[in-house]
């Protein structure tokens, strides 16, 4: 992929202060494009907030070299979608590409799922690559250019256990993504999606419930890593990711 260019583009990336949001935003810095770090900081449940994540990785990429900037805001309220999207108007003066990554997670049988449970997983994963999307359509259909990813997964697509809200709003990211890829094709905008695996804390996470329900014993995810090696690391999904964001890509309307 060595020949795959960002100069002179910009791209959001959302959950970008750690695990595959991170990679991707080297990754795109590296290969000259101008990258906005939205992370709010929180747990991977949700609650919380800190700048001290997408400072790290702007960090980062301007020791190397590289141009970004951090935003701070969640993607769950319409209000700070937009002003993700602001913050690379008024720095770059464009948004070429936006990679949905932003994502909380919460584990547990469906029974035991509460209303608040269902609202919080949806409002990051669904609600919230709504809102960035289309805090980002217009400019992109003005500029007849433009690369947007998701993020869905292996979860909304064929089930697992104790998912049912995680998989829910991925399979509604899924649709989400299909007709945007419709919307979008006739103005440059090519959508696709991704369903990526990789060790990150919110996996570290998932395999501590698992063990502590007995679905998985503990110590599993350990003999798990030692099968796949480096297919779940963060930088072997970043390649395709970087990829479905670039000039490169014709693909739209792709899982």
């Amino acid at each position: 992929m060595t020949e795959i260019s960002f100069e002179d583009q910009v791209v959001i990336v959302t959950g970008a202060g750690g695990g595959l949001g991170r990679t991707y935003a080297l990754d795109v810095a590296r290969r000259g494009g101008a990258v906005v770090v939205n992370d709010l900081g929180g747990s991977v449940e949700g609650p919380g907030g800190s700048s001290d994540m997408a400072d790290r990785v702007v960090a980062e990429i301007e020791a190397a070299g590289g141009r970004a900037i951090a935003n701070y805001d969640s993607v769950a309220t319409r209000s700070g979608a937009r002003r993700i999207v602001e913050s690379a108007l008024s720095a770059f003066g464009r948004v070429d590409a936006l990679i949905n990554n932003a994502g909380n997670m919460r584990v547990k049988p469906f029974e035991d799922f509460s209303g608040e449970d269902l609202d919080a997983i949806l409002a990051v994963h669904l609600v919230g690559s709504f809102n960035v999307t289309q805090a980002v359509w217009p400019h992109m259909k003005a500029q007849g250019y433009g690369r947007v990813v998701f993020t869905c997964s292996s979860t909304g697509m064929y089930g697992d256990r104790l998912y049912a809200c995680y998989a829910a709003a991925k399979a509604g990211v899924a649709g989400l993504m299909n007709v945007l890829s419709i919307e979008g094709k006739p103005h440059g905008i090519l959508c696709n999606a991704l369903m990526p695996n990789a060790m990150s804390r919110m996996t570290e996470m998932v395999g501590a419930k698992l063990a502590e329900t007995g679905i998985r014993p503990a110590g599993d995810s350990a003999a798990l890593i030692a099968a796949v090696k480096d297919s779940m690391e963060p930088a072997f999904s970043t390649g395709l990711a970087v990829y479905l964001a670039s000039r490169a890509c014709t693909s739209t309307r792709s899982i």
